[in-house]
């Protein structure tokens, strides 16, 4: 890969990354702000078992808790991760693009934690139409930060072979 186009693809993806992970991250404080405020009046009716579940959501499915507080996390992580990418891209130097691939690839393991409990959610069943928005954005956000990764090792390997240096 020439040393513009990667740097390009690299900076492209993190770019839209970026874009992507704060949409789940409105989309999950949302979600979290609406179960905290109508839970309680909700979950007070409900038997025993439900009524001391710690992740109960009025909304959604009993899955709907756990895609919440995971993509909130996974949205947080990689927004930071993607800023700091485009930083660490632009300045294209090997620490700074080793770097950008490790927290990369943590954002997107916590991104496919988040798109596993989404698709559990869409197992299940019967989620809330912005619900739905946001498992479908974290599906789509588990392969584009899979690109993103594979763009960063191989924009690492150029230059790490241009340098002849690992650090």
């Amino acid at each position: 890969m020439a040393s513009g186009a990667g740097k390009s693809a690299a900076f492209m993806l993190l770019v839209f990354n970026l874009f992507l992970y704060f949409i789940v991250i409105a989309i999950a404080s949302w979600a979290l702000d609406f179960g905290i405020e109508k839970s309680h009046e909700t979950a007070s009716i409900l038997s025993l078992p439900a009524h001391i579940f710690p992740i109960y959501f009025p909304f959604g499915n009993t899955a709907t808790g756990f895609v919440v507080i995971f993509s909130i996390l996974a949205g947080v992580v990689g927004f930071t991760t993607s800023l700091t990418g485009i930083i660490n891209v632009v300045q294209w130097n090997p620490p700074n693009l080793h770097t950008a691939v490790n927290s990369s690839l943590v954002s997107w393991l916590l991104t496919l934690l988040a798109m596993g409990f989404a698709c559990k959610e869409i197992d299940i069943g019967w989620p809330d139409t912005n619900l739905r928005s946001m498992e479908i954005i974290l599906i789509f956000l588990s392969a584009t930060q899979l690109l993103a990764v594979a763009a960063l090792f191989a924009a690492v390997s150029e230059v790490v072979a241009r340098h002849g240096r690992i650090i």
